[in-house]
C-alpha cells in the first residue's frame, strides 16, 4: 500500500486525524459487533457520566513496521486485560479480549497507509478508550457506554537519542491509598497536571510522586513508572498498590531476566537510599525508556550514571525491548501479534 506524503522523521507526538477508526456501543447489557467509521466526533448526552464523573478509562499501545514489510502489535491482550481492570474499577462494562485486539487490527489495517515505514523512527499510536454516555446526572453507573479505537502516526519520542533527564519529588499526590492508582483513568492524569507544571517551571523534566501513605517511597514518575539499576547489577522497581502496572515495566523486567541475565525485583524503593542505584529510567509505551539524570529531593540532588550520557545497562534494555519491538529481536513467546 502506498503510505501517506508524511515527513516521518519530523512526527512529534501530537494528534493527527487519520481515515478511520473503530466504535462500539454496549447498550441493554451487551456490546454491538462494532463498526469502523471516518468521522472523528463523538455525539454524547449531555448528562453523560464522562463528563461529570470521570466514568471513563484509556489505554496506549503502538503498531510497529517490520523490516520485511509486515506490522506488528505488542502485546495488546496486555492492554486489553489492563482494560479490563481499569473498567472495573469505575463500574464499566468490560471489553472482551478478543474485541479489544480484534478491534485494534481494524484499525491498524484500515489505516495502513498512516503506519510509519520501518527504520523511520516513527510509529502508529493507538489509543483504545471506554466512555460513560447517555442521559443521566445522578451519581451511578451510565446507562450506555462507547469502546472505541482511533490512531495515529507519531515520531521518535527521543529527538537525536536518547539523553538523561532530571527529576523533582512532589508532596503532591496522583493517587489515593488504595484508589484508582492501579487503573488508567483519566482521573489520574488530571490530578497530575498542576504537579507537571510545577516541575517543569523550576526546570525538570516532571515531578516524581511518593508513595500517599507515607511519602517516603517512589511510586511514579510523572506518567511513567520508575526503575532503578543498582550497583550489582540488579533491576529494582516499585512495589505499590497506588501504581499503574506498565506493560512496559512488566516486559523490561523480562528482558532484564531472560536476555540481559539480571535479578529483577518489584519492592519498596526508599528514596532516601538512591545512592543504591547505578543507573535508573522511567519507562512507558510513548518513549520505552527515559533514563534518569539526576533526582531533586528537599533541596538534594542526586545524579545516577551520568546527566549527560546513558548508562549502558539502560541502553541495553531498551535496545533489546525495542528491538523486540519493531521485530529485530526474537520475542519471547506470545509478545507479537502480527497484523494481517
Amino acid at each position: 500500500m502506498q503510505k501517506k506524503d508524511i515527513k516521518w522523521s519530523e512526527l512529534g507526538f501530537s494528534y493527527i486525524k487519520t481515515d478511520k477508526r473503530y466504535i462500539s456501543r454496549w447498550k441493554d447489557g451487551k456490546w454491538d459487533d462494532g463498526q469502523l467509521v471516518e468521522d472523528n466526533m463523538i455525539p454524547i448526552n449531555e448528562g453523560s457520566t464522562c463528563l461529570h464523573y470521570g466514568q471513563e478509562c484509556f489505554e496506549g499501545l503502538k503498531a510497529y513496521s517490520t523490516k520485511d514489510g509486515g506490522i506488528q502489535l505488542f502485546r495488546p491482550d496486555e492492554n486489553a486485560k489492563r482494560m479490563q481492570k481499569s473498567c472495573a474499577k469505575v463500574l464499566m462494562p468490560e471489553v472482551p479480549v478478543e474485541k479489544f485486539i480484534d478491534a485494534c487490527m481494524q484499525v491498524v489495517k484500515a489505516n495502513e497507509a498512516w503506519v510509519p515505514p520501518y527504520g523511520s523512527g516513527a510509529t502508529l499510536y493507538l489509543r483504545p478508550f471506554v466512555i460513560g454516555v447517555g442521559e443521566n446526572i445522578g451519581v451511578r453507573p451510565a446507562p450506555e457506554y462507547i469502546f472505541g479505537v482511533f490512531c495515529m502516526p507519531v515520531g521518535p519520542y527521543f529527538k537525536g537519542g536518547m539523553t538523561p533527564v532530571n527529576f523533582i519529588t512532589t508532596d503532591a499526590d496522583r493517587a489515593a491509598p488504595n484508589g484508582t492508582g492501579k487503573a488508567k483513568v483519566g482521573g489520574n492524569y488530571a490530578a497530575s497536571l498542576l504537579s507537571h507544571k510545577e516541575a517543569v517551571d523550576k526546570g525538570f523534566a516532571d515531578c516524581i510522586y511518593l508513595d500517599p501513605s507515607t511519602h517516603t517511597k517512589i511510586d511514579e514518575v510523572g506518567a511513567a513508572n520508575f526503575f532503578g539499576v543498582t550497583k550489582d547489577n540488579k533491576f529494582i522497581t516499585p512495589h505499590s498498590s497506588s501504581i499503574l502496572p506498565s506493560i512496559t515495566r512488566i516486559s523490561l523486567m523480562q528482558v532484564a531476566k531472560d536476555y540481559l541475565g539480571m535479578e529483577a525485583i518489584e519492592t519498596d524503593v526508599y528514596v532516601d537510599k538512591l545512592d543504591m542505584f547505578a543507573e535508573a529510567g522511567a519507562c512507558g509505551t510513548a518513549a520505552v525508556i527515559t533514563p534518569i539524570g539526576g533526582i531533586e529531593h528537599k533541596g538534594k540532588f542526586h545524579v545516577f550514571h551520568s546527566e549527560t550520557e546513558v548508562g549502558p545497562v539502560t541502553k541495553k534494555l531498551y535496545d533489546t525491548l525495542y528491538g523486540i519491538q519493531m521485530g529485530d529481536v526474537k520475542a519471547p513467546e506470545g509478545w507479537i501479534y502480527k497484523v494481517k
